[in-house]
């Protein structure tokens, strides 16, 4: 297993990595995310993730991203931690950020050739169409029952208090 450290890339350093990946014949998977507070669910997603495809990369929205489209509270867990978890994770093979509210650009940039989203985001895959337009595919995932890391956090609330 590679250390964990060089799976985290620099935005702009993974696009050519990628490509250099396609020529060799891999096929890419993306999937993106907060990843905040790992849980079970999480780890069941990435490796049915990795299924889809021989490499797979793990987008993370930036501490920034999080509060966004998440709250003021969270994340929980800073960026640079999330990425460290997410790249000890033996089925993820590449690990990067991305601060828009939609990985639309940076799937343009990297060009997988499967997207993967958990199936409670059918409605709307931010990116299908790029990666459609190039042949490939994207495949819903799953969901594990009753395992959220909102539900994580009013359980711990609920048991330890607000305070």
């Amino acid at each position: 297993m590679r250390d964990a450290e060089k799976k985290i890339w620099e935005r702009g350093a993974l696009g050519p990595e990628c490509e250099r990946l396609r020529a060799a014949g891999r096929k890419i998977v993306f999937t993106n995310g907060a990843f905040d507070l790992m849980h079970a669910g999480h780890a069941t997603y990435l490796q049915f993730a990795r299924k889809q495809g021989d490499v797979l990369v793990v987008a993370l929205n930036t501490d920034a991203s999080v509060r966004r489209y998440k709250g003021e509270k969270r994340p929980i867990i800073d960026g640079q931690n999330r990425a460290r978890m997410m790249a000890a994770l033996e089925c993820v093979d590449y690990v990067t950020f991305f601060d828009e509210d939609e990985p639309k650009e940076l799937i343009a940039e990297l060009q997988p050739d499967v997207l993967v989203k958990a199936e409670d985001w059918a409605h709307y895959v931010s990116g299908r169409d790029i990666v459609e337009a190039r042949g490939g595919k994207v495949v819903l995932a799953p969901m594990v029952e009753g395992l959220s890391t909102t539900k994580l956090i009013e359980k711990i609330v609920q048991a330890y208090g607000a305070g």
